[in-house]
């Protein structure tokens, strides 16, 4: 039985990343995969639907390019090269990672591994085999929950896989729920043409944000055409021969098909769990701040430790992970309040931290800085001119405890407030910083002065 100091199963962005640091210390390391490197979040998440989110943005650029000065003829859309483009592109970065565990010394492992207990392991697959490690990483990811009585059926009811591959545009599309995936999908759609309802349970869309960032994005939203449902269910699904009914509201509307988008459950089966004592609560592995579980040896990262359900959390879970393993000393738990979260909807929303109802509900007197994308010269420029730049701030202390955005680009600006979080920076630090012009950055800086009355241009 081949032994290594660690084993890791799953080959997402937590587990290969993981894989790749253990062997950079020194730790044979081997990883498990059943099926694609890269997991979900390559393969059928977050690089493919960033491709997608591209072709609607381009679209979006060509429709207004009369605005630019530019005369362009009418847009059709080609779906099968708009996939074929984002399938290419997952296939190209799986081939990628494939390359960085063989240059990274990770043995690399097909099949399905189940744990057997002290630390053996069984791998499922064409030649059947066992191995055991010291340590094990337990980063199986998560799978689409569903529905009782909304189970996909890959026709007519979609989960994210099959919504990025469409044979078609559908005329009319239902999605259920409101947080990233659902509304990523919805701009995409709508920007393709295709009539887009969206149902979410609570009182507004992305319901994670900050309640003035959400209130734009449904605003700027609608004006595009797409419909909201809040605070509904949807009481009946009935399936047709290529259409699906749906009950809402006691009104019943016909469909092409549904997308759910109602959260993820942690890949915990078949997992031999059983033999060790990993505590599974409400569909995950329940974990420690060093992802340690309570079977000595066994740990869990990613989206199957629980939320928030990010492939950088994963990630960098999985390096504080080995890190503690290899007994590299200074090392700090992850804190959750420097995850920045992002959209890649039609306009992008992006944020970290915490919201103004969080940091009021947990005592703070507050400091709230505001700039508006139409006050940018360089949006002006851009001609993307509806956003806002929302910080938030402690008044005692200074201590940045925020920023929500909602524009062109702010997936790339929140780094910038996540930086300044980790480096637990105060309001004097970012005044006295200096903001290229003319970028939209500045309006980060804009948004700080403006919380203690210093705004310049606004």
């Amino acid at each position: 039985m081949t032994k290594f100091d660690l084993v890791v199963i799953g080959g997402g962005p937590g587990g290969y990343v993981a894989a790749i640091r253990a062997s950079q210390l020194g730790l044979s390391t081997a990883l498990i995969e059943k099926e694609h490197l890269g997991g979900v979040c390559l393969n059928w998440g977050c690089i493919p639907t960033k491709a997608l989110l591209r072709t609607a943005e381009i679209k979006t650029l060509i429709t207004h390019a009369e605005e630019y000065g530019l005369k362009v003829g009418p847009v059709t859309v080609d779906l099968k090269a708009v996939v074929d483009r984002s399938r290419k592109i997952s296939s190209q970065l799986a081939g990628g990672i494939k390359h960085l565990l063989k240059k990274n010394k990770v043995t690399v492992f097909e099949g399905h591994a189940r744990l057997k207990g002290g630390g053996k392991l069984s791998i499922e697959s064409t030649t059947p085999q066992e191995i055991s490690a010291s340590h094990i990483i337990l980063a199986t990811g998560a799978s689409a929950r569903s529905l009782p009585g909304i189970e996909p059926d890959e026709k007519l009811i979609w989960t994210a896989r099959q919504a990025m591959v469409p044979e078609a545009l559908p005329k009319s599309l239902l999605i259920i729920g409101s947080g990233a995936i659902g509304i990523e999908f919805a701009s995409f759609y709508r920007t393709l043409g295709a009539e887009v309802t969206v149902v979410e349970l609570q009182n507004r869309i992305l319901p994670q944000e900050d309640e003035e960032i959400s209130a734009a994005a449904q605003k700027t939203f609608e004006k595009q055409g797409i419909k909201f449902l809040l605070s509904t269910s949807v009481e009946k699904i009935t399936k047709g021969k290529d259409t699906i009914k749906a009950l809402l509201q006691g009104k019943e509307q016909t469909f092409d098909r549904l997308i759910l988008a109602v959260g993820i459950v942690g890949n915990t089966a078949n997992l031999g769990l059983e033999k060790t004592k990993v505590k599974i609560d409400r569909g995950q592995i329940v974990v420690n701040e060093w992802s340690q579980t309570d079977e000595s040896g066994v740990y869990a990262i990613g989206d199957v430790a629980g939320p928030p359900w990010l492939a950088h959390k994963a990630s960098h879970e999985g390096i504080i992970c080995v890190e503690k393993i290899a007994g590299l000393p200074g090392i700090h738990p992850l804190n959750v309040r420097n995850i920045p979260g992002c959209t890649y909807s039609l306009p992008q929303v992006a944020s970290v931290g915490l919201t103004e109802a969080q940091a009021k509900a947990a005592g703070h007197d507050l400091k709230v800085g505001r700039f508006p994308y139409k006050a940018n010269g360089k949006a002006l420029a851009l001609g993307e001119t509806d956003g806002l730049i929302k910080t938030i701030f402690d008044a005692k202390s200074g201590a940045l405890l925020g920023a929500h955005m909602i524009g062109a680009e702010v997936t790339e600006l929140i780094q910038g407030f996540g930086i300044a979080k980790t480096l637990e920076t105060t309001e004097a630090e970012l005044m006295h910083s200096i903001f290229p012009h003319p970028t939209l950055s500045e309006m980060m800086h804009e948004s700080v002065l403006d919380a203690y009355g210093r705004a310049i241009h606004f």
